[in-house]
Order: C-alpha cells, then structure tokens, then sequence
C-alpha cells in the first residue's frame, strides 16, 4: 500500500447512493458488523428515483413467477412487517384491488389470480361486479370484476429509509452527502474513492446509485453491464377531502412495459393518481407536463366520477431507472470487490430490505464481520394522518405549516436529528412542511427564517417583511 493511502479512513463497505435501497443497504452491513461509509451526489437523501414513489408495500403477487425481483419483494415484505413497530413507522394496512374496466381486461383476471397463487399470495381471490360495487361504490358503473388482494398495503416512503440509515448511524456507519464518486483504483485488495469531499480506501464498493448506476460503473470499471433508460413517472395529488372516496388501493390491469396507473390514498391523508411511464434522456430532472396531467385527472374523474370538481393539490414527476430489460440488475464481480444493484424501478420501496439481504450473502462469500447482537431502534417521528400527530400533543410551540399543520417542535427535531436535512425537499420528507393546499406559499418565509444556517444554500433571505414592518405569511421560497 503506497504510504500517502496509510492514513486515509478506512471501511469495509462503501455504498454509493443514498437512495431506498442505499440506506437499506447501509442498514443490513451495519448491522452485520461491517464498517459502512453512503456517499450520496446529492444535499440529501431519497434526492433521485426514491423521492417519488406511490408508497405502496407490495405483495409481490403480480411480479414475474421464480425472478430475483420476486425474492426481493418478498423478502422485503416480511421484514418491513416484522420490523416497522420497531421503529414506530405507520403501516396502512388498505388491502388492493385490480378492476377491470373493459372485456379484455376481464378475461385477463384468471391469469392474474393463478400467477399469485403461483408466488405464494393465496390470500388473492376474484371478485364480482356486485361485490366490487359493495367495497367500493365510489367507483364508476363501468368497474365489471377485480382481483382482491388484501395483503398490498401503503407505508411512509420518506420516513421509513430514514429509519433504516438512522440504525446504521446507530451502529457507526457514516454518510457523507454531496461526496459524488469522481473516480477510483482498485489494487486487488482495497479500493480507493475520489469524492468530492475527499478521498477514502473501502475493501468492497455496493452500487446503488440508481439513474446513474450505469455511469458509475463504466467510469470505475471501465464497463457497464447495464443501460440506464430513464423513465418518467407524473403524478398529480388531490385534496385531503378525496381520500374518503376509496378503501382500497385500486390498480388497473397491467400491460406488457407497466403498472398502469393507480389511484390510492396516502398515508398522509390525500389521494394520489399515477405515475405516466414515459422515456426521456435527462436523468436528472423530470420537467411536469400539463397535457398529461390534465390526462390523469380527467382518467382519475373517469374512475371516480365524485372527484370532478375536486381540487388538485399537488403535481409531481419522478425518474425511474429502468433498464433495457425489465428484471433486476444485481451484478456480483468478485474479483473487483464489487455489487452493483442496477435497474430497481417502482418495486424498490418494497423491494430494498430484501435486495439488503440478497447482496449481503453474495459478499458474506468473501468477507464475515461479527453481526450486530442487540441492534438499537431509533423511533421516528409519525407523519401518517390515521395516527397521532405531534399537533395534537400539548407543548408543540406553533404551527408553521398549517396546511399539513406542521409544528415548529417537529421542524426543530428534524435539524437535531442524527441525520438532518440538507435542504428544503429533505426537510419536507421529514415533515411534510410547504406540501400542503398552498405548497408553502404562506409558510415559506417562516421555512426559510427556522432553517437558515442549516442548509448549504439558503432557501431565501430570512426576516425581509419583518424588517419592512410585515407578517411571516406572505412570502414564499421554492424547493
């Protein structure tokens, strides 16, 4: 080992992207014992694909019979259920339906149904019209017959990977944001990682890099084998008042390239229609377009007839990496101390703690560490409406945000956290804060003013209408 590398800090582990999988990542060898470092590009967390998701805990009942995705969801599935009270994480337990609107989608239901029984999701039955219309009379006339599937159910999809790095930090993993992986040199032993906040020797580098796995990979391999495809997914959110018209999340009958759209309530007490699945190039941003959703309100509308006149929330766009085939692209090199974990696209929420699993027995084949014996659970704070908000606990201080009805108390633990946010989206996903009716037009400057010195780049001058005499409501910064 060249001498300047014998005081450059050390891990077993270093996992890049500090997405979904990354942080279940940084969680399963943290508590494996190894010495874990997440280097994430981003200010935050979740700042790529795993900040747009519909929040659902899947079964696995549609996924392709005897695959890895499969395994992973599964696996994921049943520890999320044996972990998540464990970290006070909420688990909205809604049941799914898969409605057929139309004779083809019909006679596609059977096949449905034998591919669940055939992965082990007995619990799935077919149902009738008449039976659709009594657990779900909300919806349009045209509903003919669906697939019940009572184990999907709707989770935190913030909260619930910030639990998982919280344990890791809780075990001495380290993260360092805004660290991009520049480059890197691997002697046979020990890699060694340029980042731009410095450089580090890991014996085994994870990729879960997401929309820029691909990249990674050829840039320090000198290959890749895969081929990020970005695509799109829009989303548009509608009033808290919608989120009583359904039950159940209610899925369409997918096609051959995907899902379809969904309508479902979320935990945090809207309905969510989406996402589109639409190809672009730019992996980085996912510009919204108002033709399609207007298309999605108005086949939302079409769905539930009572959401016509219903306001509109919210619009979002995420990326999804998928890749030039459909399956998971867990890729072991043994001899370069490597995994990458490539082509994760909307199962990953489920998924993560599974593919944790997966890629930890491909690297227990070369490297054992002594396992965690009594793991420390760190409580996160509930943003879920069906449970207890800190609002309506006494002490809260003020309100800050009164359309989500966020406290200052709930603001000022997110920046004492182990792991505070690093910028304004980092700070909603902790609290829900600026994602209400106005999206932050009258909480903004009180945003900006309780969070100033805490980001590396400011949301907007604090103070302004105070010093001109005004009130903290009128002014507004972005995300």
């Amino acid at each position: 080992m060249p001498l300047k590398d014998t005081f450059l800090q050390r891990y077993d582990v270093a996992v890049i992207g500090a997405g979904v999988v990354g942080c279940a990542m940084a969680r399963r060898f943290a508590l494996e014992g190894a010495r874990v470092v997440l280097l994430e590009r981003g200010s935050d967390i979740l700042a790529g694909a795993s900040k747009a998701n519909s929040a659902i805990l899947h079964t696995g009942f549609d996924a392709p019979s005897g695959s890895l995705e499969l395994e992973c969801m599964q696996a994921g599935y049943r520890e999320y259920l044996q972990i998540h009270t464990r970290f006070d994480l909420p688990l909205l337990r809604s049941g799914a339906l898969v409605v057929a609107w139309s004779e083809e989608d019909e006679q596609r239901l059977p096949g449905i149904l034998a591919q669940a029984h055939d992965n082990g999701v007995d619990d799935v039955s077919l149902i009738d019209r008449k039976r659709l219309r009594q657990l779900e009379p909300a919806l349009a006339a045209n509903a003919r017959a669906a697939i019940s599937v009572p184990g999907e159910h709707l989770i935190d999809p913030w909260s619930t990977p910030l639990a998982y790095l919280q344990q890791a930090l809780a075990h001495d993993a380290k993260v360092l944001r805004e660290a991009e992986v520049a480059s890197g040199d691997f002697d046979g032993e020990w890699w060694r990682l340029s980042t731009a906040r410095g450089t580090l020797m890991a014996r085994e580098v994870i990729n879960c890099a997401g929309l820029h796995g691909d990249r990674l990979e050829h840039r320090l391999l000198g290959r890749s084998s895969f081929t990020i495809h970005p695509r799109k997914g829009q989303f548009v959110v509608f009033d808290k008042a919608a989120a009583r018209l359904i039950e159940r999340i209610v899925l369409p009958v997918p096609s051959e390239r995907t899902k379809g759209i969904v309508l479902t309530r979320t935990v945090y007490g809207n309905l969510l229609v989406g996402p589109t699945a639409e190809e672009q190039q730019e992996r980085d941003h996912a510009a919204l377009d108002q033709a399609v959703l207007q298309g999605l309100i108005a086949a939302a509308v079409e769905r539930i007839p009572a959401l016509a006149g219903v306001p509109v929330t919210a619009a979002y766009a995420g990326l999804r990496p998928a890749t030039e085939r459909k399956e998971y692209r867990i890729e072991n090199y043994p001899d370069r101390h490597w995994i990458s974990v490539g082509g994760i696209r909307s199962t990953g929420l489920t998924a993560a703690l599974g593919i944790a699993q997966h890629v930890h027995r491909r690297y227990a084949e070369r490297h054992r560490h002594s396992a965690v014996e009594t793991p420390l659970w760190p409580k996160l704070p509930n943003l879920a409406e069906h449970r207890e908000r800190d609002w309506q606990r006494p002490g809260y201080g003020e309100i800050v945000c009164h359309c989500e009805l966020v406290t200052r108390r709930e603001i000022d633990a997110a920046f004492a956290s182990p792991l505070p946010p690093g910028d304004l989206g980092g700070l909603k996903r902790r609290t829900r804060v600026c994602m209400g009716r106005c999206q932050g037009f009258y909480c903004g400057a009180r945003v900006a003013e309780l969070s100033a010195g805490h980001f590396t780049r400011a949301l907007a001058e604090p103070l302004v209408a105070n010093r001109r005499g005004g009130s903290h409501g009128k002014d507004h910064a972005d995300d």
